[in-house]
């Protein structure tokens, strides 16, 4: 049995961001805990509670503003894909599919979550229904009201929402200013930050995230 696809879903799209930076963060924590049951090997793993962690950006989905004519939700429940009007939602549901769980890294906009987040969200339903999710946010004090938006729209895609979602304070890390080189564009963490989650048993928490996934998974 193959191990289950969790994807780590960079949610912003702006440029230049630090949103792919804790993205990476969060698989660093969750790949090098010995606990949590993942396998990157290409052998055949027999284990069923075993995951493998991927990342994913939305800024390389190329999905403009929603504009779908059919109803994600009317379609039929067993392969909506080849019933939707774009290509590129077609070439969306068959990157969504691929995955049995999914961790969102959002960053807070203005108490919420980003646009780009909720429009990829919006793009399906059937490819999110029914498979866990867990939320990291973070932003100038954590990100907390995001994560709350983002736990209420994923519950309406009838999710499996884990109860743990770390929160990063954001306290010296800051963009830079201009147009970046793609090399550039990842923005590099402060170390205060970094120590500062740290202190707070922010990897812990992560690490929390991590297991209550592969319970949830452990259901299917």
């Amino acid at each position: 049995m193959p191990p289950k696809r969790v994807a780590i879903v960079t949610s912003s799209t702006r440029s230049p961001r630090l949103n792919p930076t804790i993205t990476q963060y969060v698989y660093d924590v969750l790949t090098s805990d010995p606990i949590i049951p993942t396998n990157h090997n290409e052998t055949l793993d027999t284990d069923p509670r075993h995951i493998t962690l991927e990342l994913l950006d939305l800024a390389k989905q190329s999905l403009p503003l929603y504009d779908e004519s059919v109803i994600p939700a009317r379609l039929p429940a067993s392969d909506p894909t080849p019933h939707y009007c774009k290509a590129h939602t077609r070439a969306w549901s068959t990157v969504v599919r691929q995955y049995d769980a999914f961790i969102f890294v959002t960053p807070q906009y203005n108490w919420s979550i980003p646009a780009s987040l909720k429009n990829a969200l919006d793009y399906l339903f059937f490819e999110w229904k029914g498979k866990p999710a867990g939320i990291v946010s973070y932003g100038g004090r954590g990100g907390g009201k995001a994560a709350d938006h983002l736990r209420g729209v994923l519950t309406g895609l009838r999710m499996r929402v884990v109860g743990t979602a770390p929160g990063l304070p954001v306290k010296f890390t800051g963009l830079p200013v201009g147009v970046l080189s793609e090399e550039e564009e990842m923005v590099r963490l402060d170390e205060r930050d970094l120590v500062g989650w740290r202190e707070a048993g922010v990897e812990g928490m992560m690490r929390n995230l991590g297991m209550e996934l592969v319970c949830e998974l452990d259901k299917v």
